[in-house]
């Protein structure tokens, strides 16, 4: 079930900061008898060609205890590879532009029905395979069934981020951001740099996908860990929190906390 909110999740009253890094309390979740805090840890805006385990060690290293899990945005991960492609460098042609007219508009972001993204898709995939999803997702939609389009065409094209006129960050206007290259590699470059546990993630407001997971870590339940973050807590705004660290505190109290007001859904 989706959780929505609106604008920035930053709120002062959940303000914190500890050697320098400011971090934001995202609130109490429980997940299998657990009792799991999430602290939304702030950062710069991470251009394309920086280095993750040193993001890690600056952000991450100082907040951290053993036992904890951190939560990373792909898209950080993507910039940091340099995983990307230049509006300028897509042209859309006729199929983009003819199907993108049919595609399901998506509240969360730009979806299919933004012709340089769909071009985009038909450039890594191939259009035989496209037009094979669209189909299978058309008729799929006439039963009440819907994802069928993207569980046909793979990960790598739900995962394209990006193209968003509508972005915080102008770079997002013209960038589009494609998965990240070898997700467990990540994972287990950060481990075993820093000793820190982690997992690298698709998440909005709308699912949560686990792309990888540190070695330490890798017998847990991919549906465990997307409900640590089933909410969404890193935010769809301007937040700049692409870490979030998730510690169990057991029985012990939780911080004080303003909870953020979900909606029914976004607005257009």
């Amino acid at each position: 079930m989706a959780i929505w909110y609106e604008g920035n999740r930053n709120l002062a009253k959940n303000a914190r900061e500890k050697d320098g890094v400011e971090y934001y309390v995202r609130g109490l979740r429980e997940v299998e008898g657990g009792r799991f805090e999430r602290y939304a840890v702030k950062t710069h805006f991470v251009e394309r060609g920086e280095d993750y385990v040193e993001l890690f060690r600056r952000y991450v290293s100082p907040l951290y205890q053993a036992g904890d899990i951190v939560s990373m945005s792909e898209k950080v991960i993507s910039m940091c590879q340099n995983n990307t492609v230049e509006m300028k460098d897509v042209k859309p042609g006729f199929w983009a532009k003819f199907l993108s007219k049919f595609a399901t508009h998506n509240n969360n972001g730009i979806a299919m029905d933004e012709p340089y993204k769909l071009q985009l898709a038909i450039n890594l995939k191939g259009l035989p395979l496209i037009l094979w999803g669209v189909f299978c997702g058309a008729v799929a939609r006439v039963f009440g069934k819907r994802g069928v389009f993207y569980k046909i065409v793979g990960q790598d094209v739900a995962g394209i981020d990006g193209f968003y006129s509508h972005s915080a960050f102008e770079t997002y206007h013209t960038l589009a951001v494609l998965n990240p290259r070898e997700p467990e590699k990540v994972c287990r470059e950060i481990y075993e740099a820093l000793g820190i546990s982690c997992m690298l993630v698709d998440a909005n407001d709308i699912a949560v996908e686990i792309l990888g997971t540190s070695p330490d870590i890798a017998d847990r339940s991919h549906a465990f860990l997307a409900e640590l973050i089933r909410d969404n807590p890193a935010g769809q705004d301007d937040e700049l929190t692409p870490f979030v660290l998730i510690r169990d505190i057991g029985d012990a109290p939780a911080e004080e906390y303003e909870p953020l007001v979900a909606i029914e859904q976004p607005k257009e």
